[in-house]
This record gives C-alpha cells, structure tokens and sequence, in this order.
C-alpha cells in the first residue's frame, strides 16, 4: 500500500508541473522510480518515458483544444528529433548505471538551472526561424528524451521562444508535441531490450500523472508560472545535487 501511494504521490506531482510549465516535470520521473520506488536506472528511463508519453499526449490534447499548438512547426521540429531519439534510446540500456544516474543529474541541474535563470524571451529573434539552428536543437532533445527517459520540454520551452519565435502558451503547448514524438521514438527501440517493468506502478503512477497535467493546464491559466517554476527548479537542484553524491560516493 505504501508503494502505491507513493506512486500516485510522485505522479501527481510530475503532471502537475508538465502541464502547468509544458516540461520539466519529467525530470522528477526518474529519481522518484529510482529513490522512491526502487526501479535500477535503466529500468526507471523506460518506466519514465511510457510516463512521459501518456502524460504529454494527454496535456497535448488539452493545450490543443484551446488552440496552444502549431501542429506545422512543432512536427517539423518534432521530426529532426525522431532518429536521435531512436538511436539513444538502443544505447542507454548498455550504459553503466552509475554513468546514466550522473548525466541525469546533470541534465536536471541544468534544467533547474534554466528555470532560475530564464533566457531573454522579449523578442531578441522574432523575425526568421534559423533552420539549421532549429534542425540541431531538436536533435538535441531527441537525443535526450532517448538517452535519459525525460521529455526535454525544459529546454524545448525556450529553444521554440528562441529560435521559432514562439509566443510562451503556444511555445508550452507546441514542446507536447515534440515531447509526445520524441518519447514513442526513444520507446520503439527500447521495448525489445528493456523488461522488468513493473506495470503495478507504473500503472497508477501514469495515472496520477495523467490527472495532474490536467491540474497544471488550469492552474498554468490562473497564475503566473514564474513563482511556480522557481519553486520548482530548487526542489530539481537539490534532488541533482542527491543523485550526484550517490553516484560518486
């Protein structure tokens, strides 16, 4: 019972801030299935990106209703990610554990990071989209979400403010998309080389997710994400600063 309820806990907690922030919440994934629920590295990337799936895909179908999506661009996007993702994901599951468990702390203090100190979004690229520039950011975040089980919306957030010019609800609701591709991507190519995966958890962990993107949708209406995100990006920091020590002590 204490499992359960810890997964619908650390569930509810990753939608909550991936529907209200439109990433960023997917880096809680992983530690929480590996500290809190006992999953090894390899096992709780996998677990996290059939997370990171149900929930994008359900926050996508929100943010579209209300027309947050530009479905053109963001596939476009989306699509230069698909291969790296593919390729990372094959991979991931050969690395050392200790090595996977220090990058992801690593990616996830540089989210935290991003958060506390937020790129210029007043403009500075509001005329023409750089294709190459944008070609190589999406295969940056395919790369990620295959590698380390994250959805990448932290940093597919301000790459769509920055170099598509993006205003920020359509910039959130666009990085669901390119979340929701890159992760089926990552997952095709891990399902024949990871098992193990306890559905007892994941199951009501996805859940909880589930319903909680949809809580962060309506609270992401009614407040001002900056004290939100602050707020969040601390607990991040320290929980790379965890993941650092156990993996170098």
């Amino acid at each position: 019972m204490s499992v359960l309820i810890l997964a619908l806990t650390a569930g509810a907690v990753v939608g909550l801030a991936l529907g209200a922030l439109g990433g960023g919440g997917s880096v809680l994934a992983v530690p929480a299935l590996i500290y809190l629920l006992g999953f090894t590295p390899a096992a709780a990337t996998t677990a996290s990106l059939i997370i990171v799936t149900a929930t994008s895909l359900t926050a996508l179908y929100a943010h579209a209703r209300t027309g947050n999506v530009r479905w053109k661009s963001g596939a476009l996007f989306a699509a230069a990610g698909l291969l790296p993702a593919a390729a990372a994901g094959a991979v991931a599951s050969r690395l050392p554990q200790a090595l996977l468990t220090a990058v992801f702390a690593a990616v996830a203090a540089l989210a935290a990071v991003r958060m506390l100190r937020p790129g210029r979004t007043d403009g500075a690229r509001t005329t023409r989209a750089r294709p190459v520039w944008a070609a190589g950011t999406g295969a940056g975040l395919g790369a990620l979400t295959g590698l380390l089980g994250v959805g990448g919306g932290f940093l597919a957030v301000p790459a769509l403010v920055t170099v598509l010019a993006f205003e920020m609800q359509a910039a959130v609701g666009t990085s669901l998309l390119v979340i929701s591709a890159n992760s089926l991507a990552s997952l095709a190519t891990r399902g024949a080389t990871d098992a193990g995966i306890d559905w007892t958890v994941i199951g009501p962990f996805t859940g909880a997710a589930i319903l909680g993107a949809w809580d962060g949708k309506r609270l992401a209406t009614k407040v001002t994400g900056t004290g939100l995100q602050r707020t969040f990006a601390v607990v991040l920091l320290a929980v790379a600063g965890y993941m650092l020590i156990d993996a170098f002590v």
